[in-house]
């Protein structure tokens, strides 16, 4: 009988490893409680939306409708369904259906798969995860700068440095209109120049050339007319606005004319935060104001802003800040040898997880249960601060042996306790010592104060 093929991760489409988990999981709680220390709160949307969420919110003649969507037909009713490229488009059709807006603007957050069918490349997958925030109901520049500052605060707690603020405002549809001819009829002058990437979004979507990173258009586009010279008094007050709040806050950035967006539900702030050390894919969050795409939707006139992160480039940024120490596995690892050891193993584990502790119980291979020096390597490997031990001769005193795991081996004390006696004293050598009264009813006020 043959050898069954191997099976492999789809193209582009990657697992996250158990060595990698604590950088996304550092990632993710201190994004997380960031966004919670302003007021936002958490949604989740489904993974899959009705097909026509996208084309009506992304446009019909953008990439990512025309090649880059996961579409297919639903073989039950005929239901043409998409897996979500982005995550904005679910969260106001959310806010719609259910009328979240109803009682006051929402602050709201967001993370998880998103999938587009591209060639992957360094920072940019087929899935990929995105982080994302959006405010829903507030009309001023105050909230956009509030998510440009939240912004702020993660890349400071994260430790990322040489990470920049660029900033516009492509003010409204009508002063866009204005542009756009203007735009159109310039490029036009200058067609023998623009690639074929331009010559197609010409009439189509003529702002997304100024995006061009191609070196041979950088001259004529950084010629062509600009769209703050087109913004009326309304919107030049929201940015002056914006801008006076960031300055006050010491907030640094630079002002961008060729920062665009390609989606016309997009006015007056859009904003990127940059990097020079992903190469070609430098953005690692983009955010911007969306006014009209709630009214857009079929709901009622409601303005609201917005970003979102790409998590595996930030992840990436992470990775070169030089080596980080993966956390412990656990508090306590339990090494035991023979039956009776074994089973009381169990009980004092469940006992020590009761007060909050995190406990790896070591279990059997097909190799055997494992000697009591394997065992103890891998108590090692585990990270733990404590080993707990019970054997045969254990078992005769009702005591366990509690090896104190971290310091220098000449340090590393051994101490016998009575099994009713362990949960105190662990939890006492763990969170510092100090003697308290500790039975398995009150024993989970500790928590995880202990962690760091």
């Amino acid at each position: 009988m043959s050898k069954p093929e191997k099976i492999v991760a789809v193209k582009g489409m990657n697992d996250i490893l158990p060595q990698d988990a604590p950088m996304w999981e550092l990632f993710e709680n201190t994004a997380e409680t960031i966004l919670k220390s302003y007021g936002y709160q958490k949604i989740v949307t489904p993974i899959v939306e009705d097909t026509s969420l996208f084309v009506r919110a992304i446009g019909a003649v953008t990439d990512v409708v025309e090649k880059e969507m996961y579409s297919f037909e639903d073989s039950m009713n005929g239901d043409q369904l998409t897996l979500r490229p982005e995550g904005t488009a679910g969260a106001v059709r959310a806010v719609i259906e259910h009328n979240l807006v109803y009682d006051g603007p929402k602050r709201l957050w967001y993370k998880g798969p998103m999938f587009r069918h591209e060639r992957p490349q360094r920072g940019r997958y087929r899935q990929f995860f995105q982080f994302g925030a959006e405010a829903v109901g507030f009309s001023g520049p105050d909230i956009d700068a509030e998510l440009i500052m939240l912004c702020r605060r993660l890349w400071d707690d994260l430790g990322l440095q040489n990470v920049r603020l660029e900033l516009n405002s492509i003010g409204n549809a009508d002063e866009r209109l204005r542009h756009r001819a203007d735009l159109i009829a310039y490029l036009e002058k200058h067609e023998d120049i623009l690639d074929a990437e331009a010559k197609r979004r010409l009439h189509s979507n003529p702002l997304r050339i100024l995006d061009t990173k191609n070196p041979a258009m950088q001259d004529m586009v950084g010629g062509a007319p600009k769209l703050l010279d087109y913004l009326g008094e309304e919107s030049l007050a929201h940015l002056e606005g914006l801008k006076n709040i960031l300055d006050r806050n010491a907030v640094q950035y630079t002002i961008n004319p060729r920062l665009v967006r390609g989606l016309d539900y997009y006015n007056r702030t859009v904003f990127e935060w940059v990097t020079d050390e992903l190469g070609s894919q430098g953005t690692i969050c983009a955010g911007g104001r969306y006014d009209p795409l709630i009214e857009q939707f079929g709901g009622k006139p409601t303005p609201a802003v917005g970003f979102a992160m790409g998590m595996e480039r930030i992840i990436e940024l992470m990775k070169g800040l030089g080596e980080q120490q993966a956390p412990a596995q656990c508090d306590v690892y339990m090494v035991h040898q023979g039956e009776a050891a074994q089973l009381q193993a169990f009980i004092m584990a469940e006992r020590l997880r009761d007060a909050g502790l995190d406990v790896v119980l070591h279990c059997a291979t097909p190799a055997g249960a494992g000697s009591f020096k394997s065992q103890m390597k891998k108590a090692d490997g585990s990270g733990a601060a404590f080993a707990v031990i019970i054997g045969e001769d254990e078992m005769a005193k009702g005591q366990a042996a509690v090896k104190s795991m971290r310091g220098e081996a000449g340090e590393q004390q051994q101490t016998s306790v009575a099994f009713e006696e362990l949960v105190d004293h662990v939890v006492d050598q763990i969170i510092g010592g100090g003697d308290h009264d500790c039975d398995d009813e009150n024993c989970a006020e500790h928590g995880h104060h202990h962690r760091p």
